[in-house]
């Protein structure tokens, strides 16, 4: 049984037409982003959470959440709305004069910062040459640096505090908030860790990663001393209390992080583990939603030729896609079939009444949404049918883009969408499941027992039907993955009968 809340106020999301996908999976799950983006969003609201003294801590009020990212609107302008940089150092010449050259420009072209001065700068740096190359150091780090080409939806590497800033909109000449890159589902991450049992051993890890990165000095640097005017943003919606795939989540992130990784090796693992776990938590609830069993993943590790894991995937891959749509029709049916619409049906006035109570329900039909004939059944045909349209718009693809991210789903070798892990999402799981080594056959188990993940024979026998099993088949997958895994330096045999996984980023005594 879930643990629901109740829905927000209506006024809180004036926007939605309908409220069905939300009700289900949150406020929201959105498929135009990147496990990355993602991560970076969700470290926006954490860093704000933590600056106020409530880091992953809803103080007893899971709604709403609430929050104020920054801007670090000089060091961004800085950083990419800065063309002549590099240009006036390569030049050379006077070191005064390129800076008179190059602080006119600035002031002359930033945008959405309170003044335009950047004279601050000379007095921190011994040459304008060292500030140059700091710059283009720091450029370096760019996040997914070809996709952003509009230079206010640009991210540095996630260093610090001073790295982590919410993305805006400055067309308009002022600055506001843009969906493109940071859809929400970061601050779904936030609420998800925050209602996880590893929240309180979370909390430390976190908020040490915000402060002390030598990088992230460097950025402070370049930003000057004022009070910088942030907008309270929030009212991002999860609808349960708890869940299993929350403490799934922190568990995965609690793991990585008491491995003590230097930021560059830690922070691509847990962007991986995110979006898996968003994917995960998408089709556990639709199976709840639907009453079926928990998702399962059979997974090729891909073969040089078409095998029958191969065809397995596929199919367990198309039947998982089509869970979230079957959840919505479950929903739109439980309505339809619920004792409020018995009621309202069969009243005095049943389009009115039924109308009314989709309205209380699920803010639908508004004043234009609806001209089709006044009775209840097709009104209830039609709720259904703009429903489903919606989901197929953005959540119905939450499966296919989350797992291309994260590194599940795939077309290699093939024409068709399958479960065929790559290498990171395979590191990604071994340092979230073993602590220093493990035998292989219980590593198999494990990933079966706590993902739904299918890839040996023993697995395959007791998750699968048994016309679908083939002992052989499975085999030789399992015994693909142990190669590749031996390749990556994850795997040691040590007899025929004898292999182990191993975690080499482990820190042992």
């Amino acid at each position: 049984m879930l643990d629901s809340l109740p829905p927000p106020p209506v006024h809180d999301h004036k926007r939605n037409d309908m409220w069905v996908d939300e009700q289900i999976w949150g406020h929201r799950l959105w498929d135009s982003t990147t496990p990355w983006l993602i991560f970076l969003e969700f470290l926006g609201v954490a860093e704000a959470c933590d600056r106020e003294g409530r880091l992953l801590d809803d103080q007893g009020t899971p709604y709403p959440l609430s929050y104020k990212p920054a801007r670090r609107l000089y060091a961004r302008n800085i950083l990419y709305n800065n063309e002549s940089v590099g240009r006036i150092a390569n030049r050379g010449g006077n070191d005064a004069a390129s800076w008179d050259e190059w602080i006119s420009i600035m002031n002359d072209r930033a945008q959405g910062v309170p003044v335009r001065d950047f004279s601050y700068l000379r007095g921190r740096f011994g040459s304008f040459r060292d500030f140059a190359n700091l710059i283009s150091m720091l450029r370096s780090s760019t996040i997914e640096s070809g996709a952003n080409k509009r230079w206010s939806s640009r991210f540095v590497f996630p260093f610090g505090r001073h790295a982590l800033y919410e993305d805006l909109n400055l067309s308009t000449g002022s600055a506001s908030r843009e969906y493109i890159n940071f859809g929400l589902p970061g601050e779904l991450v936030y609420q998800m860790l925050s209602r996880s049992s590893s929240a309180a051993a979370l909390r430390p890890h976190l908020s040490n990663a915000f402060d002390g990165d030598p990088c992230d000095r460097l950025l402070a640097l370049i930003e000057p001393e004022y009070e910088e005017d942030r907008q309270t943003r929030g009212n991002a919606y999860l609808p349960y209390r708890t869940h299993q795939c929350f403490d799934d989540l922190g568990r995965d992130w609690l793991a990585v992080f008491e491995l003590k990784l230097p930021r560059f090796d830690a922070y691509p693992h847990l962007a991986t583990l995110a979006a898996f776990h968003l994917l995960r938590y998408q089709l556990v609830v639709a199976a709840e939603i639907c009453s079926s069993g928990e998702p399962s993943f059979v997974c090729e590790v891909v073969a040089p030729r078409k095998t029958l894991v191969r065809e397995l995937s596929v199919s367990s891959y198309q039947r998982n896609n089509g869970l979230p749509e079957r959840a919505i029709e479950s929903f739109v049916a439980a309505i339809g079939a619920g004792p409020d619409w018995f009621t309202a049906s069969n009243g005095e006035a049943p389009f009115t009444d039924c109308r009314r109570l989709l309205v209380e329900k699920v803010r639908w039909p508004g004043t234009d949404d609806y001209d089709g004939a006044h009775d209840a059944d097709q009104l209830i045909s039609e709720f259904r049918k703009t429903a489903i349209k919606r989901h197929r718009n953005h959540v119905a693809n939450v499966h296919r883009t989350y797992g291309g991210g994260a590194g599940l789903v795939s077309r290699r070798g093939t024409t068709r969408l399958r479960y065929a892990p790559t290498d990171s999402l395979l590191k990604a799981l071994i340092l979230a499941n073993v602590g220093t080594r493990m035998d292989y056959r219980a590593f198999l188990t494990r990933l079966h027992e706590r993902y739904g993940i299918i890839i040996g024979e023993r697995e395959a026998k007791a998750g699968l039907q048994a016309d679908e099993f083939d002992e052989k088949a499975f085999e030789a997958n399992s015994g693909r993955l142990e190669r590749r895994l031996r390749t990556l330096g994850m795997l040691r045999r040590l007899s025929d009968a004898c292999a182990y996984v191993e975690n080499p980023l482990a820190r042992t005594a």
